[in-house]
């Protein structure tokens, strides 16, 4: 056996971990990003479309973010949608764009958040082991094909478990550096 067996049981534990960081990106920790807006889609002539391609995000100072719709008649719909998500930030509207300012985080707020960041490695953990199992079907299913020895089996065993340690690992350095981003601030 050789790496080219696992290349593509990795490649989807690395895209675990860069779903992963997409989604510590989405955790606002006290600083604007516009990582926090990725995910909230407007109705935009009936398409539900990214705040990105509607109009210019931009983050002017470390609390705040604008967005300038394109099309100003989008403005309305833009805020509702902001409104509507479960970031539980207000957007002030001045007809032309939308400014959205963010609080310093409470140390309660902290918790919470640090609480959904543990979630998010533990979900990352668990998709990890479920690509090792689904490996370790697929070498189970060779041996029984007799494509594949005893031998190969137990060493596609021991390699995958290495492999799961190692992602895990990273999982976990992760989701530290993270939390103490949020509660250093």
């Amino acid at each position: 056996m050789d790496a080219s067996d696992y290349q593509k049981y990795e490649d989807k534990m690395d895209k675990t971990l860069a779903t992963l960081e997409s989604a510590f990106a989405t955790v606002r920790a006290g600083r604007a990003s516009a990582a926090v807006l990725e995910h909230i889609r407007v109705d935009y002539y009936g398409q539900p479309t990214p705040i990105t391609q509607i109009g210019t995000v931009a983050v002017p100072d470390p609390r705040t973010i604008t967005i300038t719709p394109w099309d100003a008649k989008t403005l309305k719909d833009v805020e509702k949608a902001i409104l509507a998500s479960d970031l539980g930030i207000n957007p002030q509207n001045d007809g032309k764009l939308l400014r959205i300012n963010f609080p310093q985080l409470t140390e309660e707020r902290r918790r919470e958040l640090a609480k959904q960041i543990a979630k998010y490695a533990e979900e990352a953990k668990v998709s990890v082991r479920n690509v090792r199992r689904d490996a370790l079907d697929d070498f189970k299913a060779a041996k029984k094909k007799a494509e594949i020895t005893e031998d190969d089996l137990k060493d596609a065993e021991r390699d995958l478990q290495k492999l799961t340690e190692k992602f895990v690992k990273l999982i976990e350095n992760a989701e530290e550096k993270k939390s103490k981003e949020l509660l250093s601030l």
